[in-house]
């Protein structure tokens, strides 16, 4: 059983859907939850945690408020005396395809989910350093990893996502920060009519919530994408092919030309950090692979 008895979380846009369920969840486990959220549900919320014998505040700012939100952290804090866990889930839509949208309508979906999460981790970076010890869940979307039309805007922020977990789970592992994605699927207003009722009654929010939960716990693993929806779970990589050396005769026709053996998944590989990419062209170039 994971135990997060003395541990205190916070969770982004937990008034609802899925940021409720992983409040619930966590709660139930003995974590102190901070249920983040803008308007009274996260009150309601709050209340199910309280009268199920947990403990849990709420805290009624944006994500987008840099300000507020550090207000936020320093409270928790001064009160409780750490913060141990963040889930980051707050997030909004704005659909539509490139051609029809406005760019107004593009940066304020940025400024929600990548900017949002980018706000409220480092509210909290520090004083994990600090403790060395840290649970941090992004949630980007299959959006974001392999498209989807109409969500430009969506897909870019939920694929910064990505980018931005696989740094600070590089710069925070010597603290035993632990920094995930999760690629839910779950029945929100935001799936409404996009599938019909009998499938989307299978994705419930709870159904997604044991994947935050195994990513906060004192073993989770570190840089994992886990995807979640209808009891179902995956894990999502991105990959380097074997790919091809062309050396100075390398041209943009002999590329197309070599396409098929250039995209072969035979023997691709996830590479560790950036540089890896740039180890893996310089062997292929004869220079060895601890150059």
């Amino acid at each position: 059983m994971i135990d997060l008895n003395g541990r205190t979380a916070i969770v982004t846009g937990a008034g609802g859907g899925l940021g409720r369920a992983h409040a619930l969840l966590l709660a139930q486990r003995g974590a102190k939850v901070v249920v983040n959220d803008l308007g009274d549900a996260a009150d309601a919320v709050v209340e199910e945690i309280r009268a199920a014998g947990g403990q849990a505040r709420a805290a009624k700012c944006s994500v987008v408020d840099a300000e507020a939100v550090q207000a936020m952290a320093d409270a928790v804090l001064a009160d409780w005396g750490s913060i141990d866990i963040l889930v980051n889930n707050a997030g909004i839509l704005r659909d539509k395809s490139f051609a029809k949208m406005e760019l107004a309508d593009f940066r304020l979906v940025l400024e929600v989910h990548l900017m949002g999460a980018a706000n409220c981790t480092k509210a909290v970076w520090n004083a994990m350093r600090e403790r060395n010890y840290g649970r941090i869940v992004m949630t980007t979307s299959c959006s974001g990893l392999y498209g989807n039309f109409g969500q430009a805007n969506y897909a870019a922020a939920k694929m910064g996502l990505v980018g931005m977990m696989q740094t600070l789970g590089i710069e925070g592992a010597k603290h035993d920060i632990r920094v995930n994605c999760l690629a839910p699927t779950g029945a929100t207003r935001m799936m409404e009519g996009i599938l019909p009722p009998d499938q989307l009654a299978r994705f419930k929010p709870e159904l997604v919530s044991p994947a935050v939960l195994a990513l906060v716990a004192e073993n989770a693993p570190n840089r994992a994408i886990l995807s979640a929806g209808a009891g179902g779970f995956e894990l999502a990589y991105v990959a380097l092919t074997q790919g091809i050396h062309l050396g100075e005769a390398a041209s943009a026709e002999a590329i197309l030309e070599h396409w098929v053996e250039l995209s072969s998944r035979d023997g691709d590989f996830v590479p560790a950090q950036g540089f890896d990419q740039a180890r893996h062209e310089l062997h292929k170039a004869g220079f060895g692979s601890d150059s």
